[in-house]
């Protein structure tokens, strides 16, 4: 329902090109809009709001891509691949201009949320590319990145989703941050213990992109000097299967990865305690409880 709504809004764009682009975009999990159906039931109101944040969510991967120079997305060809990075920035353009004006038509509080959490993504996608300008193991910076560049469009679906409810807006605001949080986290941990078919992109990609996620900001912290040294000079680098194989070692001499999950489920127990609905508990124990 939620892919048949986006299809007409892109449609009532009036613009061709732009429809065949955007049919060449992959459907991902939208997590956003289960969330929101999850919290507000499916009805007009909630539908709108998702194919909202749905727009949001794909414009700011489409701007992403082109930033990163990604040409493979959820396994796919990415659009800056198939149509150049001008055209895929373009229909980003579009997507997220349309997401505005479809959100006139809903509460003005939610539009306000939304449109805030629009600004933080993109003060969040500055801030990855200043922090992927140099090696950077802050954790603070990283948080601080993470909760902006994605966890607060999560938190906003849920926050609006629970003002359509009438529930506690306050309760699933934190529940909807610590679960973006997660969720980020999670991802970063994929991106080492997966390979490329699973992942959709090649394993290892982030580091070789330049992001210093959390997995390396822990891995920093516990190398001696020398060994800090060597890992700084890996960074924004491909890597060859040797210098691979290191990076593993030293994620298994110094329990990397379980430590990186044990964060993450810290942030999943916080958004798991902040409501009593058992399937948004589910949601979050199924990301931070799978196997690795």
């Amino acid at each position: 329902m939620v892919d048949k709504i986006l299809y007409e809004l892109i449609k009532d764009c009036g613009y061709q090109r732009a429809l065949d682009m955007f049919e060449n975009i992959s459907s991902g999990k939208k997590l956003r809009s289960k969330l929101i159906l999850k919290i507000a039931g499916e009805n007009q109101i909630s539908l709108k709001l998702c194919a909202v944040i749905e727009l949001i969510h794909l414009a700011s991967l489409l701007h992403d891509d082109v930033i990163d120079d990604s040409t493979i997305r959820r396994g796919k060809p990415s659009i800056n691949a198939l149509f150049g990075s001008k055209n895929a920035i373009m229909l980003g353009d579009i997507l997220y201009s349309k997401g505005f004006y479809e959100i006139v038509s809903l509460n003005p509080q939610i539009a306000k949320i939304i449109s805030k959490a629009v600004l933080d993504l993109s003060i969040g996608e500055m801030m990855d590319v200043d922090l992927g300008s140099k090696f950077s193991p802050n954790l603070d910076e990283y948080l601080k990145m993470i909760e902006l560049k994605t966890a607060v469009l999560i938190e906003a679906a849920a926050r609006s989703s629970a003002i359509i409810a009438k529930l506690d807006e306050s309760a699933y605001s934190i529940y909807g941050k610590n679960l973006g949080l997660a969720f980020q986290i999670v991802d970063d941990i994929l991106d080492i213990v997966s390979d490329e078919n699973k992942l959709g992109k090649p394993a290892f990609n982030d580091y070789k992109e330049g992001k210093t996620t959390l997995p390396y900001i822990l891995l920093y912290n516990a190398l001696n000097a020398d060994e800090k040294e060597i890992l700084k000079g890996l960074w924004g680098k491909d890597l060859d299967d040797g210098q691979i194989r290191w990076i593993k070692d030293k994620f298994s001499e110094f329990n990397i990865v379980e430590k990186s999950k044990e964060f993450a489920k810290e942030l999943g127990y916080k958004a798991i305690s902040s409501v009593s609905d058992e399937s948004l508990r589910e949601i979050v124990s199924s990301m931070i409880d799978r196997e690795f």
